[in-house]
């Protein structure tokens, strides 16, 4: 954002058309997103706009802008960490298994015995 602004008010400076330092920083306070209006109130509160250099401004930004980043990656670091995974078990599922089980066994059992009485017979 301030590189974009930079070159706009140098092209500006070509058309001699020149801003002072205290008209710069207000311009920057004034695009900034809704979501940085509690920074920018802070600034404006805190030190004298008429004698801020453009510098320290864009430092305090940047500053902020780091550390809410850093929130934001805590917060999804902890969001990751809090997600779980339940099961559902229900008994009948269960008894179904059981069911299955059996099933499968005597299938087993019932093979077993076709086999046995194949080769009583030669096998054909």
């Amino acid at each position: 954002m301030f590189s974009r602004f930079t070159n706009i008010i140098n092209a500006l400076q070509a058309l001699d058309k020149t801003y002072s330092n205290s008209e710069m920083v207000r311009k920057i306070l004034r695009c900034l997103p809704r979501s940085w209006m509690p920074k920018v109130t802070a600034i404006e509160e805190a030190k004298n706009l008429n004698v801020l250099p453009l510098e320290d401004l864009l430092g305090s930004l940047m500053t902020h802008e780091l550390s809410m980043q850093k929130k934001d990656d805590d917060e999804e670091k902890e969001n990751k960490k809090k997600k779980m995974v339940a099961l559902k078990s229900s008994q009948i599922e269960d008894s179904e298994d059981d069911d299955d089980e059996e099933e499968v066994a005597l299938i087993a059992r019932k093979f077993k015995k076709f086999l046995a009485s194949k080769k009583k017979f030669g096998g054909k």
